[in-house]
């Protein structure tokens, strides 16, 4: 898909005022914005300091909403027309106006709950709340949820560390959980919180300091045949030596308590040493099998009922295998018959079901590998893996501290991997989970360059995430690559799918959609990130 010129650019703003919209529900109709027509930037956001500091950073803060709010939408829309503007504007209008009137006048109608106390009273027997409010205010409607005896789920970001610390300490005195904040994915009873997977019912129990970490687990636990209990996402500050690893701590031992919990699974980044320490004895107490990830750290398996290993899909099959669900799928099984499981108890045969092509010639100028991923987890695994064979990779959220990258929105040099999710690249703009167009305008930028090589995509399917990446992505994989062809290159593009067949998107049908634009598909994170280095030799 080609990028659309920024040349000349008309800007416009406008202020919805008194209406609130957590996060998602705004990149939603972002993302329809620049679905249009010229449209080549849009943004919505609440009216409050912290964002009103985003859009200037962007050069997006105009003087129609400068004066806004914190319960103010503020919408800002760069495009190539001033009534491309004006349509985008009129439509971002249209959308909020119509997810806030009611829908009849009648006596009958309610008004919709606008407070903690309001929902609790409206359904009296919940007992969690999920919270999208801006990161100023996230942190006061949380622990008013915890001081009514609420679980909460915090999507929210950019909360205080030390609000996170109160909340949570005042949380673990009530018996109540706090997932979050940044919290980004969890399962709880088979019912999904923010970006999640659709994975089926099973005696595995997650607690994971990594949104797209614990969704690439649960989605490999499934495709090998085993099920989830529960996935508790805790925030990736939560393993920070400030706070302790409260909600980590909880829910090991809610998953301990847990009668069709059979098997504990922790995914995170290395704990603090102290936090490391208490993970592992609470696990021992559980008297459960675990498996622990602590991505890129050197800790060994402590016993035979923890085991410690170093990627996600090593961390689902020791889960599915310990939980006696070890193998495919039948219907896997049937499509695939060399797809078995090896001698004593060894993973199944995953290449049989991705068959890899053999190696492409390459120009002798092409040496270069370019990974731009959605998700910080994926990214950060590919350069631990990366690292083992000998090969220095630039980053903007670097593994190796010396290895990064300190201007990622320029142009690439040498080998680089790029977080696309992270805060430097979503300024304004939709997480690339739910929006394509930085990603594609990226990936297109760097098939122009004649020293790439291999080009690295994460895809992830499930919901809250984009209706169907694999189309645009497809698109923008037979663009670059018609490029590098008409400079006389060969370009290769490899990649994974996190998903299953369950989710709205459909592993299959994404999957196929990507292998006829030509990207090669490896089976999971980990074997991607092997493979591109492989042909990286």
């Amino acid at each position: 898909m080609p990028s659309k010129s920024t040349s000349t650019l008309f800007t416009q703003a406008f202020v919805h005022a008194n209406l609130y919209k957590d996060s998602v529900a705004l990149m939603r109709v972002a993302q329809a914005m620049l679905a249009m027509d010229g449209v080549v930037n849009a943004t919505l956001q609440m009216g409050n300091p912290a964002n009103k500091e985003i859009l200037q950073d962007a050069g997006l803060l105009t003087t129609e909403v400068a004066n806004a709010d914190p319960s103010d939408v503020m919408i800002v829309v760069q495009a190539m027309s001033r009534k491309a503007c004006t349509s985008a504007i009129d439509m971002a209008k249209s959308q909020l106006a119509g997810t806030a009137k009611a829908t009849s006048g009648s006596a009958s109608e309610e008004i919709a709950p606008r407070t903690v106390g309001m929902g609790l009273a409206k359904l009296g027997s919940a007992n969690i709340v999920q919270i999208s409010v801006p990161g100023a205010y996230a942190a006061a409607e949380a622990l008013k949820a915890v001081k009514q005896g609420l679980n909460v789920f915090m999507f929210s970001d950019n909360v205080p560390l030390d609000q996170e610390v109160a909340i949570k300490t005042e949380a673990a005195k009530r018996g109540v959980l706090v997932m979050g904040p940044d919290c980004g994915t969890a399962i709880i009873g088979g019912v999904p919180l923010g970006f999640a997977n659709n994975v089926r019912h099973g005696n595995i129990g997650l607690v994971a300091a990594s949104g797209t970490g614990l969704q690439e687990v649960t989605t490999q636990i499934h495709r090998m045949g085993g099920g989830v209990s529960h996935a508790i996402g805790t925030g990736g500050r939560d393993v920070y030596a400030d706070v302790g690893g409260i909600t980590m701590l909880q829910g090991i031992e809610l998953l301990a308590r847990d009668a069709d919990t059979k098997v504990i699974a922790i995914v995170s980044k290395p704990p603090a040493p102290e936090v490391t320490v208490k993970v592992m004895a609470a696990l021992a107490a559980t008297g459960k099998p675990a498996v622990v990830l602590f991505l890129g750290s050197n800790l060994k398996s402590p016993s035979k009922s923890i085991r410690v290993v170093q990627t996600m899909v090593d961390c689902a099959a020791q889960a599915a295998k310990l939980a006696n669900n070890w193998g495919l799928p039948p219907k896997v099984n049937k499509a695939q018959p060399n797809a078995k499981k090896g001698a004593k108890g060894a993973a199944p045969n995953w290449l049989a079901l991705y068959p890899i092509p053999r190696k492409p010639m390459f120009h002798k100028a092409q040496h270069y590998l370019r990974a731009l991923y959605s998700g910080g987890t994926y990214c950060s695994e590919a350069q631990t893996i990366w690292a083992k064979s000998g090969l220095a990779v630039w980053s903007n959220i670097p593994v190796n501290k010396a290895l990064l990258l300190s201007s990622p929105k320029k142009a690439s040099f040498e080998h680089a991997a790029l977080d696309l999710g992270d805060d430097d690249f979503t300024v304004g703009k939709p997480h690339p989970m739910i929006d394509q167009g930085a990603r594609i305008e990226r990936l297109l930028r760097e098939a122009a360059d004649p020293t790439v090589r291999v080009i690295l995509l994460d895809v992830v399917i499930g919901w809250g995430a984009h209706t169907d990446p694999a189309s645009e992505l497809a698109a923008a994989v037979v663009q670059a690559k018609r490029m590098a062809a008409k400079g006389k290159r060969t370009l290769a593009v490899i990649g994974f799918v996190c998903g299953t067949e369950l989710d709205p998107q459909g592993l299959a049908t994404q999957e196929k959609k990507l292998r006829d634009a030509g990207m090669v598909l490896a089976p999971n994170s980990a074997s991607a990130a092997w493979l591109a280095g492989e042909w990286l030799k």
